[in-house]
């Protein structure tokens, strides 16, 4: 297996195994299509583990039947991987017993999911977290960036969190151990093509 070699190791007192070990919390970031695809990358590599994997969507619609959705469900029900959990913020969450009233805030629909988060990282409920497009609440005042710093960088044991978004704010940036920025250089929809099947969802 492929191992990368660090530039610098730390004085920290931690072994080798111990170091490598430690919980991630990653950042995909900036204007470049494919922030969600390499999280939803992530979480199919975290299957394939055997990890519980929760996925909470905040942005997308929950008429959206993306391809990653489906295929992590349908592997998730193979009894070979681990286990996938898929909550949408449109859908009024998957753990309310009755759909968000029709005149509720979105911000206040972000904020139950975000509440629901802190309590599934308390409870150490899923090995790895994608939290997709929690950037835009963030941007948009709904969640409190602060808050959302200290819960990711207090949570209990072995959880590894991955955020999608654009224009993920400073102080996230600075609390993750791996960010990574995509870059639009090129999109089909500059010529006015729009998202397609297959590419897009």
């Amino acid at each position: 297996m492929p191992q990368g070699q660090p530039a610098v190791i730390p004085d920290d007192g931690l072994t080798t195994r111990a170091r490598r070990d430690r919980p991630l919390l990653i950042v995909h970031t900036g204007d470049g299509k494919g922030k969600s695809t390499a999280a939803f990358g992530l979480a199919l590599r975290g299957w394939a583990q055997g990890w519980p994997v929760g996925v909470f969507q905040f942005v997308k619609s929950a008429k959206w039947r993306i391809g990653e959705e489906r295929a992590l469900r349908t592997l998730a029900t193979t009894g070979e991987g681990g286990t996938v959990t898929w909550h949408k913020m449109g859908e009024g969450w998957s753990w309310v017993q009755h759909r968000i009233d029709p005149g509720a805030q979105p911000a206040d629909a972000a904020r139950e999911g975000w509440e629901q988060i802190r309590r599934d990282l308390a409870a150490q409920t899923y090995r790895l977290y994608v939290l997709d497009e929690l950037t835009y609440p963030l941007k948009w005042g709904w969640i409190d960036v602060a808050e959302v710093v200290e819960t990711l960088r207090a949570r209990p044991g072995r959880q590894h969190v991955v955020v999608t978004g654009r224009a993920a704010p400073p102080r996230l940036l600075d609390a993750a151990d791996l960010v990574t920025e995509m870059t639009k250089v090129k999109h089909p929809m500059d010529a006015g093509q729009k998202g397609q099947r297959g590419i897009e969802w």
